[in-house]
């Protein structure tokens, strides 16, 4: 789910994501940069409504120009870039990924999902130096095949780069196409899977909250931190596959080891 997008984000380079004070933003052009790496591991469901976890990198990149601050990102936002950046607005692609169900975790006689890559956009705006909003869209290439979406807002409570504390609601939602991929059961499957047949429509797919968390130990280490949980609601939390194979909570979290380097830093 969120595991490979930071590394997505350091394949595209892309640095400055999030919204922080906008006086923070703002830095020489010819500022030396810096530079803040985090690694570690995290637990994420295996699939969308699993009852398990699964063991994933929790990679970090981030990038700034002299003593500004490192923008802020929250931990389960997909990978992307702004292309249009006016004032407390930024709109810009993403990218996301999710795991495949195979067909043994759900009991032999449903379809596997395949691994899937999430392509869309993001909107985010900061309504206060300590409030912003953020919506984001992707559709997925193979696997799943489906739409899926997340509108989120965070409070930020911040110390420039010493330390920084997130939290906020999340709302996701999903297209017919998604959840009948998790969460549906077809007829011709229903007999040989023992489940009822179910036609899961697109809709609210989870109601939940994300908290994050980041301390900097000295110039270079720093540790950050995360946990998430949702709740499957409307047809998900309905579904009969969730219901035998799987679970409507749905809980996330990780933890990473920061090192933060670049010219001037002593």
């Amino acid at each position: 789910m969120e595991s490979i997008r930071h590394i997505a984000l350091a394949l595209l380079a892309s640095a400055g994501l999030g919204v922080v004070p906008v006086h923070a933003q703002e830095a020489a052009p010819d500022a030396p940069r810096r530079t803040r790496i985090g690694l570690g591991p995290q637990l994420v469901p295996s699939y969308p409504g699993s009852d398990s976890v699964s063991l994933r990198p929790f990679v970090d990149v981030s990038r700034t120009r002299g003593d500004t601050p490192f923008a802020f990102e929250a931990p389960d936002e997909s990978a992307g870039f702004p292309v249009l950046r006016d004032n407390r607005f930024q709109f810009g692609p993403s990218i996301g990924f999710e795991g495949r169900r195979r067909s043994r975790d759900v009991g032999g006689a449903l379809p596997s999902v395949g691994f899937t890559v999430e392509v869309g956009g993001f909107a985010q705006y900061a309504l206060t130096d300590a409030l912003r909003v953020r919506v984001e869209a992707r559709q997925g290439i193979g696997g799943h095949k489906g739409l899926i979406g997340m509108v989120g807002a965070d409070y930020v409570a911040r110390d420039a780069d010493r330390w920084l504390f997130s939290i906020g609601p999340r709302l996701t939602l999903s297209g017919s196409r998604y959840n009948r991929a998790y969460f549906g059961v077809a007829a011709a499957d229903a007999v040989r899977a023992g489940l009822p047949a179910f036609r899961a429509d697109g809709g609210v797919q989870a109601v939940g909250a994300t908290a994050g968390a980041l301390r900097q130990l000295t110039t270079h280490w720093g540790v950050s931190g995360y946990a998430k949980y949702d709740r499957l609601v409307d047809d998900p939390g309905r579904s009969p596959v969730v219901r035998a194979f799987g679970s409507r909570n749905q809980l996330s979290g990780g933890l990473a080891l920061s090192y933060t380097f670049g010219a001037g830093m002593r």
